[in-house]
């Protein structure tokens, strides 16, 4: 008579030694993780477009008013946030911004104000000239969350300015400081 439960003890043998690892012990060990979140903001600006100035017509005794707007991003918590602006390509003397026309002796003056408050969409018109120094610096309170705010840029053309005809721009630089 054969014998035929040992080849099957053999195999029993073999399947349990594979794979039965026996540790004599062990140890953990810790992992720092860490991050930083930069105190990190951005700026665009939409442009103050003030339309027609009509200086024989409504202009000659009304101011004209223009709007424009800066956005800031900022990351959540960003404090001690101020927005400035400088007084433009075409400054005459030292604070009084001005456009120029058609050629570099026509120029149209204007100025620049903050809004009515540092609430995001506060409504012009602003008694504030902006500036890069204090006072004209607008102070923002620190930033929420990472959500946009945007901030209105109020202009005025003076009224009764005599104007040759033609297209007339500036470049004001609007400076987000964090």
């Amino acid at each position: 008579m054969l014998n035929t439960s040992f080849p099957r003890l053999s195999l029993w043998v073999a399947l349990l030694s594979v794979g039965t690892t026996v540790f004599a012990a062990s140890a953990p060990a810790t992992i720092a993780v860490s991050a930083t979140v930069s105190t990190t903001c951005t700026i665009t600006a939409t442009p103050l477009a003030f339309g027609d100035y009509d200086p024989i017509g409504v202009n000659a005794t009304a101011d004209k008013t223009g709007t424009g707007s800066v956005t800031v991003v900022c990351a959540k918590g960003a404090a001690t946030l101020t927005i400035g602006m400088n007084y433009g390509t075409h400054v005459s003397g030292t604070t009084q911004r001005q456009m120029v026309g058609p050629t570099a002796t026509d120029l149209l003056s204007y100025n620049l104000f903050q809004p009515s408050s540092t609430t995001a969409g506060a409504p012009c018109p602003g008694t504030i000239a902006w500036t890069t120094t204090a006072p004209g610096l607008l102070v923002l309170p620190a930033a929420s969350s990472k959500a946009a705010r945007t901030f209105n840029v109020c202009g005025t053309i003076p009224m009764g300015q005599d104007a040759s005809a033609g297209t007339y721009t500036d470049t004001v630089i609007a400076t987000l400081n964090f």
